[in-house]
């Protein structure tokens, strides 16, 4: 069972900063799952949310700001927004990441920096998942022809998760926790999907997902699982 933290440890510290991902990796972790925009200036930083207003100082959409106005921000009066190079900098091979293409236009500047990191580096395909919720970034990803392992998030159905990962020949599944039965779990399994279930952070969820033939728990506090 893969225990992969949520935003780095988002139970411990302030999600999607680098303070975070090392306290994951301190935890113990065998993945960190984290999330990407694309920045005015071209960049990939890591942030979850489209707007600012929840974490920061500033106010609109994160895409319409350039990485040096990003920085100059601050996340919960301390911390400020890493770029997915930087944080792949700190976490270098200490444990897998799983990046979700949070943010439009993401997948191809993603794979870029996989295929660098991969070619450069001593990184390996394996040490990376990529995931997203949203139809044209996965297809985007797919036509990309990427060795990168990729996974479709889903909070709706299953069984659609299902069925885009055929379209797409991901790899994995990425289900909110709520979602999982034994049949569709088992039928993901006939697929030839792996499972990787979220955000599973109460005891008693973490023990009850654990029932189910799955792969990975994301969680905000890794160190339940």
């Amino acid at each position: 069972m893969q225990k992969i933290g949520h935003r780095g440890a988002k139970g411990h510290l302030t999600e999607n900063t680098l303070e975070s991902f090392q306290k994951a990796i301190d935890l113990g972790v065998d993945a960190i799952e984290l999330d990407v925009h694309q920045c005015a200036s071209g960049e990939l930083v890591v942030f979850h949310d489209f707007t600012l207003e929840r974490l920061t100082n500033g106010e609109g959409e994160i895409s319409k700001f350039t990485l040096e106005q990003l920085q100059q921000l601050k996340i919960t009066n301390h911390y400020y927004i890493p770029t997915l190079i930087e944080t792949l900098d700190l976490i270098d091979r200490k444990c897998n990441i799983n990046i979700e293409l949070k943010g439009h236009h993401t997948a191809q500047a993603t794979a870029l920096i996989i295929e660098d990191y991969v070619q450069k580096n001593g990184w390996q395909y394996s040490d990376f998942i990529v995931s997203s919720f949203q139809y044209e970034e996965l297809e985007t990803f797919y036509h990309l022809g990427s060795k990168i392992l990729l996974a479709v998030l889903t909070q709706a159905s299953v069984e659609q998760a299902i069925e885009w990962a055929k379209k797409f020949q991901a790899t994995y599944i990425h289900p909110h926790f709520s979602l999982l039965t034994t049949d569709n779990c088992n039928f993901a399994k006939e697929n030839n999907l792996k499972i990787n279930t979220w955000t599973v952070n109460d005891a008693l969820d973490i023990e009850h997902v654990k029932k189910f033939p799955i792969d990975g728990i994301i969680s905000d506090f890794p160190d339940r699982i």
